[in-house]
């Protein structure tokens, strides 16, 4: 296992950190760096321009329209975006959706929805949980109905990321009740725009409505949105999985964050206390092993070996891992970090109270929205039963 980077892949860095800070708007950046709200429009802003670069689909083959690079090129494409302050890829369509288009999709299927990805035009959704389904996805109850060419699907999803601003959504739906739950789901492509669908924001401990319930009430989905055989949507949605864990374990993203605990920490005056320097110490500690394991899951694609089987490792460390970083960031304000009002966080404003920096308006609304962290995408005490098995037998 070789972990330097060669000549090449440094060459291959230096143009990716130039042309980020070259088309990075700054409006954007400052925005990331000081943790302050994205709109829709910042989002699809950079997801545009990377898609009018070729580039949003980074992780995609030449085939499909993407750049062909691999593994150790989209990390570093990853971790130059993440350093700039670039906002994170909203990974539904291209990261997720896409790949199991191009496993598993017909021609024609993949001919209609992987350009509107790729261009970053089309917003995609996530339709996985329901109110007795999240970890234990197999149990999903939402309904699709086949009658003649269509299906007529009934039924809630929930948590849905950004469902609200949401074209189209992927959907495991259930279509037999026969045999294991497993063997009757499907993966389906439905039209949010279709008369029945109903999207119900969820407000959240720190204002924010990310988060949303989907109704489906007789909505009517084309035989052809079927990807792949009725009832091996189980198939997909694990191969989906895979690419979703990794690319939450997000280390560009805690490395960025690391640098910002210490400028709070240095502006706070307590960079210098020998305990909270110690907490710093070992976070980045967990920090730079993160980013080894993904090196040794880049070396091994690199050597054509199977990776994706400690996706779940690097989804529990990387969860943890932002939620340290968060409570830190907390601790070194303290009482400055507490008072929470939505305008001052939209303004990037922490109010007219002694001591107060406006750096510290972000703090509490990071804190209580990264507590998701470690439930979402399969909740950590579910993938450490996972790892065990698949570690110990």
């Amino acid at each position: 296992m070789d972990l330097a980077f060669t000549p090449e892949e440094q060459k291959f860095r230096a143009d990716i950190r130039a042309w980020v800070a070259a088309n990075l708007p700054a409006d954007i950046s400052h925005k990331v760096h000081n943790a302050l709200r994205l709109s829709r429009d910042d989002m699809q802003r950079w997801a545009r321009i990377l898609g009018k670069k070729g580039w949003l689909g980074h992780g995609w083959p030449k085939e499909f329209g993407g750049p062909g690079w691999n593994a150790v090129q989209k990390h570093l494409f990853e971790e130059e975006c993440a350093r700039a302050g670039a906002p994170r890829v909203v990974p539904f369509g291209p990261v997720m959706v896409a790949p199991v288009i191009m496993a598993f999709g017909n021609a024609e299927q993949q001919q209609r929805f992987l350009p509107g990805i790729a261009s970053g035009d089309v917003w995609w959704s996530q339709g996985y949980s329901e109110p007795g389904a999240g970890s234990d996805l197999a149990s999903v109850k939402c309904r699709a109905e086949r009658v003649g060419d269509k299906y007529i699907v009934n039924g809630q999803k929930t948590w849905t990321t950004l469902g609200q601003y949401g074209e189209w959504i992927f959907c495991l739906v259930r279509t037999s009740t026969e045999g294991k739950p497993q063997t009757g789901i499907s993966f389906l492509l439905i039209d949010m725009k279709s008369p029945g669908v109903t999207v119900r924001p969820i407000k959240l401990l720190e204002g924010e409505s990310e988060v949303n319930e989907v109704w489906f009430d007789n909505v009517e989905v084309p035989t052809e949105n079927l990807i792949g055989e009725e009832n091996k949507g189980w198939t997909y949605a694990k191969h989906l999985l895979s690419h979703e864990r990794t690319n939450i374990a997000d280390v560009n993203r805690s490395k960025r964050e690391l640098e910002r605990l210490k400028r709070i920490a240095k502006t706070e005056g307590v960079y210098d206390d020998l305990r909270f320097r110690d907490e710093i110490a070992k976070l980045e500690v967990d920090v730079v092993a993160l980013e080894m394991l993904v090196l040794r899951v880049l070396s091994a694609e690199k050597s054509g070996k199977n990776s994706l089987d400690i996706a779940g490792l690097l989804k529990i460390k990387g969860s943890e891992i932002q939620q340290r970083y968060a409570e830190l960031m907390m601790l070194a304000a303290g009482p400055y970090s507490l008072p929470f009002i939505e305008e001052a966080m939209e303004a990037g404003w922490q109010g007219d109270f002694p001591g107060g920096v406006p750096a510290n308006a972000p703090l509490a609304a990071s804190y209580f929205n990264l507590r998701k962290t470690t439930i979402y995408g399969g909740s950590n005490e579910v993938q450490r039963n996972i790892v065990a098995q698949f570690v110990l037998g």
